[in-house]
């Protein structure tokens, strides 16, 4: 009887080990992904910063937006899943954050071009800054799993999109705004939901964690401009 206590405590002592491990392993892992994606995102916003500068400094036409955003969504569909993997994927994601750069210079010299339109700009970049940095240290802090908001947010998402395309044709003022809003709230969700996954295992590609951040906080930079604008001309 005693012998067999001790292999009973032997085998259970051993499976704990071997649990710890593991568990010790996957905290390393996240870690390791959790550094390279904020090191790949800061790098990225400032190339997307650079390009932005660049098509300032060129003058370039709004048609750039359009262009540069569907040239972008075509390769984060479609050809940033298959090399996310490999190296080519690095050279891919500077291609979509330079390009969505690259498109955001012939918004923002509109937006200059307005009365109070640098007062403008700087506060959408403070609001972005103050909500990406406070919503992520918060997902990092509680490592808290928001993995339940996914349902939520891609129902969420397909209501804007559909009014968004709506308000193409019908012009409504009142209907930017709501639909800014809640592009807000909806990037706001995203944040937390990304650092999560993260943070708890969930996402182990670090390019495309990159990604997804972001375009969240471009689509959060974007929709806060849109907001002041919208309440600078009220």
């Amino acid at each position: 009887m005693a012998l067999s206590d001790r292999n009973y405590m032997q085998q259970q002592s051993r499976a704990q080990s071997v649990a710890a491990t593991a568990i010790q392993e996957g905290a390393l892992r996240s870690n390791r992904v959790l550094r390279n994606t904020y090191l790949l995102l800061s790098m990225t916003l400032l190339f997307s910063a650079a390009t932005a500068a660049l098509s300032m400094a060129l003058a370039l036409p709004p048609m750039t937006y359009l262009v540069s955003v569907g040239v972008a969504f075509v390769l984060g569909i479609f050809v940033l899943p298959r090399t996310a993997n490999s190296a080519a994927g690095i050279g891919v994601i500077f291609g979509i954050t330079g390009l969505l750069g690259l498109g955001l210079g012939p918004l923002l010299n509109i937006y200059l071009s307005l009365p109070k339109g640098p007062e403008t700009i700087a506060t959408a970049m403070g609001g972005t800054g103050v909500i990406f940095l406070g919503l992520s240290a918060y997902a990092l802090n509680s490592r808290r799993d928001f993995s339940f908001l996914g349902g939520f947010l891609f129902a969420g998402f397909m209501v804007v999109l559909i009014a968004a395309l709506a308000n193409i044709f019908l012009g409504m003022p009142a209907l930017s705004l709501a639909v800014s809003s809640a592009i807000i709230l909806l990037m706001s969700g995203f944040i937390l939901f990304d650092t999560s996954r993260i943070v708890n295992g969930g996402e182990t590609n670090y390019i495309m964690a990159t990604y997804g951040l972001y375009l969240s906080i471009f689509n959060l930079f974007i929709n806060l401009l849109s907001l002041l604008g919208i309440m600078g001309d009220d």
